[in-house]
């Protein structure tokens, strides 16, 4: 997605700041929406101070003008943006001599709006964590809905029509049974067949048009059934797969559930009409009867499309997670776990009636116990929908698991029994990682969270045999979300940088760059003996346990370089300070450093030795901001730290959190709580 069309979909708030940026006429919005690839495509930082690059550039954009120029020729409604890009290309030329002024203008555009999304993001972390229904994709729900409410109209205006042809068929019965008790002459007889057979061609046109509308109303139900199928409950399934891993994307099935029971009652009308017609040739048929011929297959696709719905209504709602459990998808055996399926037809008359079995891949070594059989009920939904909620499962294994990448499913079995329809159904989770014993949680979670990141196919139960790269964009999208879940916040753009570049060295763009399975979760980092995921683990481990507030609120900039780090602070006033995760300690560690200067206007930079989950267990890391001391001239001790970078006074950013009053609020605290600590000279 292109960051135009990104800015496209902001609420409305943040839309009008992009509207406003394009209000006036240096950089036209038509040229901005119509050139958004090439023009996203390009360096025009680089481009703004190098001449040749910059000329380079301003002739392409005339050219792609051009162009644009001449498909809006070709159609007939583009009169007005034809017109206007001969005038944008004209009001370019003024750039012909010093075509990086342009480039310049256009990179100004550009990182403008980067600043609009960022805070858009940034608005959006802070108010909530879960996907807001109006950002879900609204047009596609649309359609939907505007198909179903088309096709119950339509099934309505049948059930008209089939009432209709039995009072047409029933008055000519009527009459015909009548002309053959009476007893009149033979030019009566003929006129009272020619209006018998007038009424029996107009029975025939009746039915005709009926079963033409019924096969209408089922070429509508193909492409309906096609669009919640193929494409939405196949969006929702990944939706619910990467919210396994963190994504704060919207699963609820209440939209999902609505529409399958819409089309499936209407299916069902269908298929009583069908019935009905079979009553309707019970009772009168004739020559050429269109019924007979042309009932089979419309039957046979109603009974495809019903059975196709139904199957594909039976879905896992609540993916397998032990109550105390690492994350959703890994499961200890011996240890209880729970799961909940789904009926998305909701049908009362069904209520405790499915029974919904419980079994594990054949070939599998490990097995599950517990109450392997429960009836689909609307008593243990909060909004009354058809679920089997299994909270008391347990597996088990004769072997001692210690293969975290070998993945096993869970499977639900049930039969569907209904108004003459009988469907076996059956349904199974998103592969789990079993373990033995909780040291291979670690390596268990790596496993799930690069499964559902990369594939897209949960039966495919072999993935790690051939366990494909990620590319960066995937990686680090997966990696926010893990310390959004831990501390409510994502990684923001700079963050993810400096593990890029940590991963693959400074690039001009990440996007190409790929990561191995190996290289995430089995081969040491440089001059470490742990990998890249085991130091991310526990770094995670020490956010969700330590540091959420802090992090959810910004204090901690985290992920950022020493040399930045020296970089951001020299610039700053005298006992700024940073927040930074250790990238030597293996379970996960975290320092400050701030910004010294000497008499002579020298400033220097000094580092304290990281703190463990050991250190934060004792003391809260905000407590060792306030209380921190280093021994100056005459052994008087001193803190340093004043102000969380860029310039927020420390107390302001880290008050609230103290479990203790402050100096200034209790002048006794410096005698009474002192605290020394040594800072290193790195």
């Amino acid at each position: 997605m292109t960051q135009w069309e990104r800015l496209q979909q902001l609420d409305t708030v943040y839309s009008q700041r992009a509207f406003d940026l394009y209000n006036g006429d240096e950089f036209p919005m038509d040229v901005r929406h119509y050139l958004a690839h090439w023009i996203e495509g390009q360096d025009w930082e680089r481009a703004s101070r190098d001449s040749s690059q910059a000329a380079f550039l301003f002739q392409v954009l005339l050219e792609n003008l051009d162009n644009q120029f001449s498909r809006f020729a070709q159609e007939r409604d583009s009169f007005l943006l034809q017109r206007n890009f001969r005038r944008y290309k004209q009001n370019f030329q003024k750039y012909q001599e010093e075509p990086y002024t342009l480039a310049t203008i256009i990179n100004w555009f550009l990182v403008k709006e980067k600043g609009i999304l960022n805070d858009a993001e940034l608005a959006q972390q802070v108010q909530t964590l879960q996907v807001q229904p109006a950002a879900m994709e609204l047009e596609s729900q649309r359609q939907v809905e505007k198909r179903l409410k088309d096709l119950k109209t339509k099934v309505e205006v049948m059930e008209h029509s089939i009432r209709c042809l039995e009072e047409q068929q029933d008055e000519f019965d009527f009459k015909y049974q009548t002309h053959l008790m009476d007893s009149c002459t033979a030019e009566e007889k003929k006129k009272q067949l020619e209006g018998l057979q007038k009424m029996l061609n107009a029975v025939d046109n009746c039915r005709r048009n009926f079963l033409s509308d019924i096969s209408a109303i089922l070429n509508a139900a193909d492409v309906l059934c096609s669009a919640l199928i193929d494409e939405e409950l196949v969006e929702w399934k990944r939706r619910q797969q990467k919210s396994c891993i963190g994504a704060p994307d919207d699963t609820s099935l209440e939209h999902l559930e609505k529409w399958f029971t819409q089309i499936i009652e209407c299916m069902f009308q269908l298929q009583m009409f069908l019935q009905k017609l079979d009553e309707l040739v019970g009772k009168m048929t004739y020559e050429n009867d269109p019924i007979p011929v042309q009932k089979p297959p419309l039957q046979s696709r109603v009974d495809t499309l019903l059975t196709h719905l139904i199957k594909s209504s039976f879905v896992v709602e609540n993916q397998p997670s032990m109550p105390q459990g690492r994350g959703l998808l890994v499961l200890r055996t011996n240890v209880q776990f729970s799961v909940k399926v789904r009926l998305l037809y909701k049908v009362p008359e069904l209520n405790h009636v499915m029974k919904v079995t419980v079994s594990v891949n054949k070939f599998r070594k490990f097995n599950v116990l517990g109450t392997l059989s429960k009836a689909l009920n609307m008593a243990e939904s909060m909004n009354g929908g058809m679920v089997a909620d299994f909270r008391h499962l347990v597996s088990t294994s004769s072997l001692s698991l210690s293969v975290t990448e070998e993945l096993h499913r869970i499977t639900f079995q049930t039969q569907f029994d209904y108004q003459g329809l009988s469907v076996p159904l059956e349904t199974s989770s998103l592969p789990v990682v079993v373990i033995s014993n909780s040291s291979q949680q670690q390596s268990a979670w790596a496993s799930v969270l690069w499964f559902n990141m990369l594939c897209p196919d949960p039966e495919n139960v072999k993935f790690f045999e051939t366990s494909p790269a990620a590319t960066w964009p995937q990686f680090g999208e997966m990696l926010s979300w893990q310390f959004l879940s831990c501390g409510k916040r994502c990684l923001h753009n700079d963050q993810l940088e400096t593990l890029a570049i940590k991963l693959f060295g400074k690039q001009q763009s990440y996007d190409n760059c790929k990561i191995s399975w190996t290289k995430f979760s089995k081969e040491n980092l440089p001059d470490t003996n742990f990998t890249l995921w085991v130091w991310l683990d526990g770094i995670l481990n020490l956010v969700k346990l330590y540091l959420s507030d802090l992090w959810s609120d910004g204090s901690i900039m985290g992920f950022v370089s020493k040399g930045k780090e020296r970089l951001l602070l020299k610039k700053k006033q005298n006992g700024t300070f940073l927040l930074r995760f250790s990238e030597s300690i293996k379970d996960g560690g975290i320092t400050f450093s701030w910004v010294q200067y000497a008499n002579d206007g020298t400033p220097s930079v000094h580092t304290v030795k990281p703190f463990t989950s050991t250190d934060l267990k004792q003391i809260a890391l905000p407590d060792i901001l306030c209380n921190f001391r280093i021994m100056v001239a005459e052994n008087i001790p001193v803190n340093p730290l004043c102000y969380l970078y860029p310039n927020t006074p420390k107390d302001q950013a880290f008050g609230k959190y103290y479990s203790e009053k402050t100096e200034e609020e209790n002048p006794y605290l410096k005698y009474l709580k002192t605290k020394l600590v040594f800072v290193s000279k790195e």
